[in-house]
């Protein structure tokens, strides 16, 4: 890793990096409304919407590659 990629997990082309994020940030959407079907308030709903929430924020750990 060099120093401007920080914490950078991965690198895509931008092409593949838009289409990670969407998916990402779709499943993720999935997973917190799946979290507040089960119960908002239960450990099972919380354990969901938190997930998507971490998926959803993935795509923040890959750069584009130009």
């Amino acid at each position: 890793m060099t120093e401007s990629s920080g914490l950078r997990l991965a690198e895509l082309s931008p092409r593949r990096y838009r289409w990670a994020d969407r998916a990402t940030k779709l499943v993720g959407v999935g997973l917190i409304a799946a979290g507040l079907d089960a119960g908002g308030g239960t450990t099972e709903g919380v354990a969901l919407a938190a997930l998507g929430v971490a998926l959803g924020l993935a795509t923040v750990l890959i750069d584009k590659h130009d």
